[in-house]
């Protein structure tokens, strides 16, 4: 597999690059270094959205045909890894990355010609409605009930750890509308907004001290059955389609090779053995062999491009990159909490904020460390724990 660019490709990547250098005002590019989890301050991400949309690339992996730019695979990835390398702010894709997708695939004309528009625009924030208490790995247990009222939906029930959901517009929900047959039965796929009657969000505050996640409540909620995407009782067909998005695909190495990149900076900077950390034997072992191990998931990520390339979803293969890139991104954070000492100690969550007077006791690059560190200690269970992951690997590529 030839794994180089072509002409076409450098060209391509030097537009990126180019837009890049233009767009990411120094306030941006601060408000992206501040970010101490899955996100970006929200109103620094909705700017930087805003400027990808104005351009037309907000929905980078969208066909033409529904108003992305139609990029092929390999140009997604660029763009990805551009973003990446230049730490671009991390926006809320749900709309993007899975709302769109299973909008194009499953909905109907009025939805697509709705839904799809308002994505492209970035009017609306989006949240995941799908764990529960009680039902998180195990998705298909979900006790949300949806109960036929005319032409509603009355919704009764509560969903947990919905990221973002204290700031979303909308919500994309699975809610059980039969209990007969199979668990995997009777589920189906609402959208929905989070201003209605009966809603009710409750913080739930991770022990890196953000406020990305919360429980959600709904009392007697009604919501037009016109807001289904599929058909009644098959929502399990299309939440597996969703996942397949949200779990992988080309995702994962663009951001770990960054944070590669950002602790081998960090490594030069402190000092270890009397030198500089970087010239370290052991570090320099645990160094390589992260390195090595990144790259050979890029490798794998490329030779799946070729299949997406002819129009096939992720598939299996999203569920190996999740549990290959989330691990390895854990192993890239931890070794950066070693590599910066002490300085991942100090609790500033002023010094998050963009535009703060704080002055961080930590360098630049120690201020957000240990946050990240300990937020990403659920990327091994988000959007499907390592063991839901290895279980589909066994089931779909082994045969097991």
């Amino acid at each position: 597999m030839d794994i180089n660019l072509s002409k076409d490709d450098r060209a391509f990547q030097s537009e990126v690059r180019a837009f890049l250098d233009e767009k990411l005002s120094d306030d941006i590019r601060e408000g992206s270094r501040l970010t101490p989890g899955v996100r970006t301050n929200a109103v620094i991400a909705r700017r930087w959205a805003g400027i990808l949309a104005e351009k037309g690339w907000l929905c980078h992996n969208w066909p033409s045909e529904f108003g992305g730019p139609g990029w092929n695979t390999l140009q997604k990835y660029i763009f990805e890894f551009e973003c990446a390398m230049a730490g671009t702010p991390t926006i809320n894709n749900m709309g993007i990355r899975m709302v769109g997708p299973v909008v194009m695939k499953y909905g109907t004309e009025e939805q697509k010609a709705t839904v799809l528009p308002s994505i492209l625009a970035d009017e609306f924030a989006w949240c995941q409605g799908y764990s529960e208490p009680g039902s998180g790995s195990d998705l298909a247990s979900l006790q949300t009930r949806a109960v036929p009222d005319g032409d509603d939906y009355i919704i009764n029930g509560s969903k947990i750890w919905t990221t973002g959901a204290h700031t979303a517009d909308k919500i994309f929900c699975l809610v059980r509308t039969s209990t007969e047959g199979k668990k995997q039965e009777g589920i189906s796929f609402l959208l929905f907004d989070m201003d209605l009657p009966g809603i009710k969000v409750e913080p739930v505050i991770m022990f890196s001290g953000e406020h990305e996640l919360n429980q959600v409540f709904f009392d007697d909620v009604r919501v037009p059955q016109a807001n289904r995407v599929g058909p009644e009782n098959k929502g399990w067909t299309v939440a597996k389609y969703l996942l397949e998005f949200e779990r992988g695909g080309i995702a994962y190495t663009p951001p770990v090779k960054a944070g590669l990149e950002k602790l081998r900076q960090i490594a030069e900077a402190e000092s270890g053995g009397g030198g500089a950390l970087i010239d370290d034997p052991s570090f320099r072992r645990d160094l390589a062999k992260l390195e090595t191990e990144i790259t050979a998931n890029e490798i794998s990520e490329k030779r799946v491009m070729s299949a997406l390339s002819l129009g096939q979803n992720p598939g299996a293969a999203s569920s190996m990159f999740k549990l290959r890139g989330s691990e390895l991104l854990q192993r890239m954070l931890e070794m950066t909490m070693k590599a910066i000492g002490y300085y991942g100690a100090p609790y500033q969550p002023d010094a998050y904020i963009p535009g703060n007077n704080v002055d961080p006791i930590a360098p630049d690059y120690g201020v957000t460390a240990s946050a990240k560190y300990f937020n990403q200690r659920a990327a091994t269970i988000y959007a499907g724990s390592s063991e839901v992951q290895r279980n589909i690997i066994a089931k779909h590529v082994l045969g097991l």
